[in-house]
């Protein structure tokens, strides 16, 4: 048996030269072929957008430029062509979750996209489970959390600063209620959600939260019910959170119900920025209907690249859609995935995709899903976007540890008659300024109440005066005020007979109380006596107590046991005795001290100093030698 095993191996290494060559041949070019798979000649990254809206043209222009531009730098890729595929959502969550797994079964290294939060909650999961980094800058639900969602980034601010500028806006106008009215999906009912912790932090509140269809789904006559509604409530302040077709659905309503009048505040999130950027000119009717609202706008510093991006946008877009700030964040996220790719390969790092065994029992299956694989180089590319420091059109690039762009700002926007007008910034780094956040932060952060401050806004209906916010609702009763009945001493209160005119002294007081109020307060006087005698006050204070009357207005003593049911006023009249003066104005001079001193009061003074002396000199004449001597010599003493 020993010779039988040894003659096994005397065959296994009976190998003719030629096919050792051969075989070593091959090795070497497969490990050649392995370092050029690692490292291909195209790098391809998937975008996944709705190209019917504002910022889906938008970001499709920028996206081409920014990959014409990266290829003509051959520094960037060391020479490799970056390639963007392009799939249109349609406004489809089903075909934009069809459209990245398309993009998996073909090696993409990133996707760009989605554009919104709720295609960006589900195509999460599935990058998760392959390695491959989704980079939005318009998917910008705060509740997109990098715990959950780790291969997830936001490269444009999310809608936690957009909400904290709201916030700090409804503060500095000194309004404490608004009314939140919103598209029902993931990423506008979150932003509300955040919007109401921000003001709750500012002892502000949502008093109401009118949700509506999803955009593209928002009807004419949902929108009027909601409104309606929002027209019988005591808040002026709304806050509209949604997309632009819904939007301007809202606004359109609103003008014809006069709800874009005197007194109302319309706040609308970024969407309408977008609108007043792309859309040029706006349609009249469009103008007219967002007059007097407040928008934001994410706040991009000025720049020499930035200015020669914007010449290049007519010729880029071939005039088909204007330039909105998306534009840049667009731009900025392929330079940031490309160098993310630059810096992988020069890392060691490889471009290698690999099947997921967990995938292979689906491969007899109708969906394909064994074809999907896995980037082997995610976590690496990833590690490599969250490290980002460049500058772009957009400033300064850098991520901090909640995966938020650092530093964040908007501009506040007016719609105004000839478009829009620009009314401050909001910065993340120091609040509310008119002053751009760039020069800012360069000192301190100062977020005092003295250092918040906007120029002046043109409101809904063409005022410059602050809208109070806040109206007595128009489904809310009157306040009852009870007045006493008398007979006498009626220049207090005085019910005109015959009439319900009430006059006196207390009504005039209660009348200018009124007046003094920020918002308006219904009321109606309602007579408490029979007229032939004066009404017991107890009785009448009695009935406030009781719940008959919300208030009442007269000549009332606060006595004690009334203090025990009711709250009163200060007192604007006091009893007891009192002293009558007349006033005269006098004018003040160096001299005035010197006044009470009258010509009667210098002569007692003398005497008192006459008499004071003589005094001193009868005591200290007998044994003072000082004190003798001539009589001259001794009033000169006592003077």
């Amino acid at each position: 048996m020993l010779e039988d095993r040894w003659s096994v191996v005397r065959m296994s290494f009976s190998i003719p030269m030629n096919l050792v060559l051969l075989l070593s041949t091959s090795i070497l070019c497969i490990g050649v072929f392995s370092e050029e798979a690692s490292k291909p000649d195209v790098v391809n990254v998937g975008a996944i957008f709705t190209f019917g809206t504002i910022n889906g043209k938008v970001a499709k222009v920028a996206m081409k430029a920014a990959e014409n531009d990266i290829n003509s730098d051959p520094s960037v890729l060391g020479g490799r062509k970056l390639t963007i595929s392009l799939h249109d959502s349609n406004y489809s969550s089903f075909l934009g979750i069809i459209g990245a797994l398309q993009f998996m079964e073909s090696d993409k290294v990133a996707i760009i996209g989605p554009q919104s939060s709720v295609m960006a909650h589900v195509l999460s999961h599935l990058v998760n489970e392959l390695h491959v980094p989704l980079l939005s800058f318009t998917a910008l639900d705060p509740s997109l959390s990098p715990l959950q969602y780790p291969f997830f980034v936001q490269t444009a601010p999310n809608d936690l600063f957009q909400m904290i500028a709201i916030a700090e806006m409804v503060s500095y106008f000194g309004w404490t209620d608004v009314i939140a009215l919103f598209s029902d999906d993931d990423q506008s009912r979150n932003g509300i959600i955040t919007l109401g912790d921000k003001l709750s932090e500012r002892r502000c509140r949502i008093s109401y939260k009118g949700a509506l269809s999803p955009d593209l789904t928002a009807t004419r006559s949902e929108v009027s019910r909601e409104l309606a509604k929002i027209q019988m409530m005591e808040s002026r302040v709304i806050v509209l959170h949604t997309f632009s077709k819904t939007g301007l659905l809202v606004f359109e309503v609103a003008k014809s119900l006069g709800m874009m009048g005197k007194g109302y505040v319309w706040i609308a999130s970024s969407w309408l920025s977008t609108v007043l950027d792309s859309t040029s000119p706006l349609k009249s009717e469009t103008a007219n209907s967002i007059r007097g609202a407040l928008t934001l706008r994410p706040h991009t510093p000025d720049s020499k690249r930035k200015r020669n991006f914007m010449s290049r946008w007519n010729q880029l877009s071939n005039g088909s859609i204007g330039f909105n700030p998306y534009g840049l964040y667009a731009y900025d996220t392929v330079w940031m995935i490309a160098r993310a790719v630059k810096l992988l390969l020069d890392q060691g790092g490889t471009i290698s995709f690999s099947n997921d065994s967990r995938l292979n029992a689906f491969g007899g299956r109708t969906l394909n899903l064994s074809a999907l694989n896995t980037f082997d180089g995610g976590k690496q590319l990833l590690d490599n976007i969250l490290e980002t420091n460049m500058t772009g059109l957009t400033g300064p690039i850098r991520f901090n540890q909640e995966r938020s762009l650092i530093n964040p700002s908007f501009d506040i926007i007016n719609a105004i008659e000839t478009g829009y007008q620009h009314i401050g910034y909001w910065s993340n780094y120091s609040g509310l300024s008119i002053v751009p956040p760039e020069t800012l932060y360069s000192k301190k952060p100062n977020r005092s109440s003295s250092n918040q401050q906007l120029d002046s806004v043109v409101w809904p209906g063409g005022e410059t005066t602050k809208p109070r916010g806040w109206v007595f609702p128009n489904n809310g009763r009157e306040l009852r005020i009870g007045i006493p009945k008398r007979v006498s001493y009626r220049d207090f209160v005085l019910l005109v007979n015959g009439t319900d005119n009430v006059k006196g002294y207390c009504i005039d007081v209660f009348l200018a109380a009124i007046r003094l109020l920020p918002y308006a307060v219904p009321y109606r006087f309602i007579p408490f006596g029979d007229g032939h005698k004066n009404p017991s006050y107890y009785e009448l204070v009695n009935k406030v107590s009781a719940g008959v009357f919300d208030g009442v207005v007269g000549d009332i003593a606060i006595v004690t046991n009334r203090t025990k049911m009711v709250d009163f006023t200060q007192p604007y009249i006091e009893s007891g005795l009192v002293v009558v003066a007349p006033v005269n104005k006098i004018s003040s001079s160096p001299w005035s001290f010197s006044r009470p001193f009258t010509p009667l009061m210098w002569a007692v003074t003398a005497a008192f100093f006459v008499i004071v002396g003589a005094v001193v000199w009868i005591l200290e004449h007998r044994i003072n030698d000082e004190f003798r001597g001539p009589p001259k010599q001794q009033i000169v003493t006592i003077l």
